[in-house]
């Protein structure tokens, strides 16, 4: 007499063999992984006014990995100087940064800093210095198997890497 396997078994084989063969295939999956680098390269005011502010925040992030790096989103803050910017932003945008390469994206903001309008203006108003700013949060990498790859980056923009809009 033959013995039967079930559908429901045979399916769930199927699927732990199909989720081995994808997650030994992808490069996170290395011990070499390395995370990515997000920078702040820009920070453009769209709109200044008294409870609501409106920024696009451009950013590039760069891939020191052999291999693409798929991006699905991420969460993350933004200090500029000791001001807080932005404290639980996301985004949502999905795009393939090229092994060792970079990815430029924008994400626009609406923030209310009424209680920081004195120093951010203040900070503003510093001529020619550069303005220090610190970047972290989390990346939300791969396709069908994702995980979240912190980052911190600490770093600087130029007087001219700051600017209005003419929206």
């Amino acid at each position: 007499m033959c013995s039967r396997v079930s559908k429901p078994r045979i399916f769930g084989l199927w699927l732990m063999t199909f989720l081995a063969s994808t997650a030994a295939s992808t490069s996170w999956a290395d011990e070499a992984f390395q995370p990515p680098v997000l920078e702040l390269t820009q920070v453009e005011i769209s709109k200044a006014g008294l409870l609501e502010q409106d920024f696009v925040l451009h950013f590039r992030i760069s891939n020191p990995n052999e291999s693409k790096l798929p991006v699905r989103g991420l969460a993350y803050k933004v200090h500029l100087e000791d001001i807080e910017l932005v404290n639980d932003g996301e985004s949502r945008q999905s795009f393939t940064v090229p092994a060792h390469g970079h990815q430029e994206f924008e994400v626009p903001v609406t923030t209310n800093l009424w209680r920081r309008m004195k120093p951010l203006v203040k900070l503003l108003k510093k001529a020619e210095e550069p303005i220090s700013y610190q970047v972290s949060g989390e990346v939300k990498t791969g396709r069908l198997f994702g995980r979240k790859v912190p980052f911190f980056h600490n770093g600087e923009l130029a007087r001219g890497e700051m600017v209005a809009s003419n929206h």
